[in-house]
């Protein structure tokens, strides 16, 4: 939740609509729901303050909360799209009891500006139904004295179910298990009692942790101190091996290694490689050490050799065929090497734009974060250098000729064009503002191949680009 004052809501866009995904206890008092539609929300609270909910964000936030709570007890969980279950059994008395433990909970909570409700009973049914319909402490080994005057929303029943019962009658927990239970389970299914008989502890409901993600890490204690270079670099092809064996196993490669060397005098340094292309081949891997290691000041000794793969990208298993494609391993490599002395972000490719203007028809992205996407989608060739337009003396349609560019006099020897380009009106471009363009193809007798243009509106020419 927004620590703010007044009603506040994150929105989604769900089937063109926005609806309430999210709000805090001062927009629920204005009788607003989840699912709402937020025009419908608006009108019963015109104080309403929305933002739009960023799913991937409150994802990440909920891993990290999840992460915290396992501070509490090891076994912790998802519940719902908005909640945590916590399995404490044999944890509470580490903090004093259920009472100060949950007393911790909500005060570091509030400390970080969140609003929580927390529920605690012997079942995780109950501990649900108390956490968002009647916050508090479920009596141990009386659930039905607990939630008896609960609503049967309570239980995690749908809307078209909780409606039935109501229109029956049965608007408790209690009234609910004082009934038939034959009946209800003819009409409403076996759902039904199974979610009361949990509740109550009548049936079993186990809390499924959230797996911590995998951890790839290595390590080796030397019996005696090294420091030549070749011994560090035979100690990592060992760790390497062992690391590749686990990426491999968890169908992942590495993209950021680290290299931890700890000295006989506790002194730590590291070494860290970032390659091009998610990798676990041990072999390609290691040359690429050698610069780092290279660089290492190994004082009296290295006795501590760790070896890390800090960030992981899928890599699957591909089938092996008798055809192979094009070999990139060398060109990944290079571009690693390069990486790890000005940075991989500095080297970079050209990557063709949706756009007929020449200057706005490629970007550049550093080459280890992209792939080829093949060629420009011109109709006709374009030069391989282009560069500002430089002027050349000439006022007439066709090509001049000859002509001086760069203190250099051409002939032609063919003109092919033209070419007419528009600018894009709806872009201000300061170079295109005067208008059309009429491009040419002009190869010079003097063997240069050169792209020139011409300007209808203000005559002019102008050379841009050479062909190779």
């Amino acid at each position: 939740m927004r620590p703010v004052d007044g009603p506040f809501a994150l929105t989604i866009r769900q089937n063109n609509t926005n609806r309430l995904y999210c709000l805090n206890i001062s927009a629920e008092k204005q009788g607003l729901h989840r699912a709402m539609p937020y025009s419908d929300a608006r009108a019963f609270c015109p104080d309403l303050l929305s933002c739009p909910v960023d799913i991937h964000a409150f994802q990440r936030f909920q891993h990290v909360l999840c992460r915290w709570a396992t501070h509490y007890c090891p076994w912790v969980g998802f519940e719902g799209r908005d909640g945590l279950v916590l399995d404490i059994t044999g944890a509470a008395h580490l903090f004093g009891g259920e009472a100060q433990m949950l007393a911790d909970m909500r005060q570091r909570l509030n400390r970080a500006g969140l609003t929580a409700r927390i529920g605690l009973a012997d079942t995780r049914g109950a501990a649900w139904a108390l956490a968002r319909y009647g916050e508090g402490v479920g009596s141990a080994g009386n659930m039905l004295g607990a939630l008896g005057k609960l609503p049967v929303a309570s239980l995690r029943l749908d809307q078209q179910s909780d409606q039935a019962l109501q229109r029956l009658g049965l608007r408790t927990v209690g009234d609910l298990a004082s009934a038939a239970r034959a009946p209800l389970a003819r009409r409403f299914g076996a759902g039904l009692l199974m979610r009361l008989d949990q509740a109550l502890g009548r049936q079993p409901e186990q809390i499924s942790p959230l797996k911590m993600p995998p951890h790839y890490g290595v390590r080796m204690t030397l019996p005696e101190p090294i420091g030549l270079v070749d011994d560090v670099m035979a100690g990592t092809a060992r760790l390497l091996e062992r690391l590749c064996a686990s990426l491999k196993a968890q169908e992942v490669g590495a993209r950021v290694l680290r290299l931890s060397l700890r000295r006989v005098d506790q002194e730590s340094q590291q070494v860290d490689l970032r390659l091009a292309r998610p990798l676990r081949d041990a072999q390609r891997i290691l040359p690429l050490f050698e610069r780092g290691v290279d660089g290492v000041q190994a004082g009296y000794g290295i006795d501590q050799m760790r070896l890390q793969a800090l960030r992981v990208e899928a890599l699957p298993a591909q089938q092996i065929a008798h055809a192979h494609g094009p070999d990139k391993q060398g060109l990944e490599d290079l571009i690693s090497r390069l990486g790890t002395r000005i940075g991989l972000e500095n080297i970079q490719r050209f990557l063709p734009a949706d756009s007929h203007i020449p200057e706005r028809s490629f970007i550049t992205s550093p080459a280890a974060y992209c792939d080829p996407e093949g060629t420009w989608a011109a109709r006709r060739p374009r030069p391989l250098l282009l560069f500002q337009p430089e002027p050349i003396a000439g006022n007439a349609r066709h090509p001049p000729d000859p002509f001086r560019w760069r203190r250099m006099r051409f002939s032609v020897a063919r003109a092919t064009g033209p070419e007419r380009i528009a600018p894009e009106w709806w872009l201000s471009d300061e170079n295109w503002r005067s208008g059309l363009r009429d491009y040419w193809k002009i190869e010079t007798k003097q063997g240069r191949r050169l792209w020139l243009f011409y300007t209808p509106q203000n005559p002019g020419w102008f050379v841009q680009g050479e062909f190779a």
